[in-house]
């Protein structure tokens, strides 16, 4: 009979945070797969688990989950944690999930603490509609397209990042998205927690006369429909009467149809569209 796969929420700082099911799990399953393992064993060593481990990280992620999976059909029952937080989510633990489903193996998750939810319910942002983003990519394009796409996001956007990063990723959200409200929450759960409510342009200008320390979350508000409204309208004026018209009819639409669009996107009358053209 095949075992199970169980996905572990660990503390993001505060020990007390884990639950009474993760600790029980993690003393009856065979095997803990854990990020890192010198880590990893501080909390085992804690709540007095005496569970083996094994290393299952970034670099190792792809050929491990195949290991681990030819376990889990041999009937091994394994845990899977991470430094802190939830399995799964920005961490290696996604591909051995989809590796586990695959194989037919059952797959279970453990709620418990996750830092991108802690950091939203705290940020006095709006939680209804969120993107979860984590930590900008390192290559400069792949960045970039990330940027222009979250320039046009109306959910709360939430971001993970280090804090001698901090400052860089500050001036390009700038850049890229213009001024918004965020709220920084540093050192989760820890005894230096804190949670700074302010814009891009003021956490600039606080972070550059004081060095970031902690790991930190963003939490930065997306853009209203007035505004995108607004801005749609901008470029509608930017264009000319015929410039704007060409714009439906590559599209394949109908002439009639075309000015009623661009009446209503320029807030005029259709008859005021079509003297503009016959002039």
């Amino acid at each position: 009979m095949a075992g199970t796969l169980y996905l572990c929420a660990t503390p993001i700082g505060n020990l007390e945070d884990i639950t009474f099911r993760v600790i029980r799990i993690l003393k009856e399953v065979d095997l803990i797969a854990a990020e890192d393992t010198r880590h990893s064993i501080k909390l085992l060593n804690h709540f007095e688990i005496k569970t083996p481990m094994t290393s299952y990280h970034e670099f190792n992620k792809i050929e491990k989950a195949r290991y681990l999976v030819t376990q889990l059909q041999e009937g091994v029952n394994i845990a899977v944690i991470t430094d802190a937080g939830t399995p799964g989510i920005s961490d290696p633990g996604e591909e051995l999930v989809r590796q586990a489903h695959e194989a037919g193996i059952t797959v279970t998750s453990l709620p418990g603490p996750a830092a991108c939810i802690t950091a939203l319910t705290m940020s006095g942002l709006s939680t209804r509609r969120f993107a979860f983003e984590a930590f900008l990519p390192s290559d400069k394009k792949e960045k970039q397209v990330i940027l222009e796409e979250l320039k046009k996001e109306t959910r709360t956007i939430i971001l993970y990042e280090a804090p001698h990063r901090l400052l860089r990723t500050l001036n390009e959200l700038l850049e890229a998205v213009g001024d918004r409200r965020i709220t920084i929450c540093r050192e989760l759960t820890k005894k230096h927690e804190t949670t700074f409510l302010t814009t891009i342009k003021e956490a600039i200008a606080f972070y550059e006369s004081q060095e970031p320390k902690g790991e930190c979350v963003i939490v930065m508000e997306g853009i209203s429909h007035a505004q995108i409204a607004e801005e749609k309208q901008k470029e509608w004026e930017e264009m000319t009467i015929h410039e704007h018209m060409e714009y439906y009819l590559k599209q394949g639409i109908e002439k009639k149809e075309a000015m009623k669009l661009v009446a209503k996107d320029r807030g005029v009358t259709k008859r005021e569209i079509y003297s503009a053209l016959i002039d």
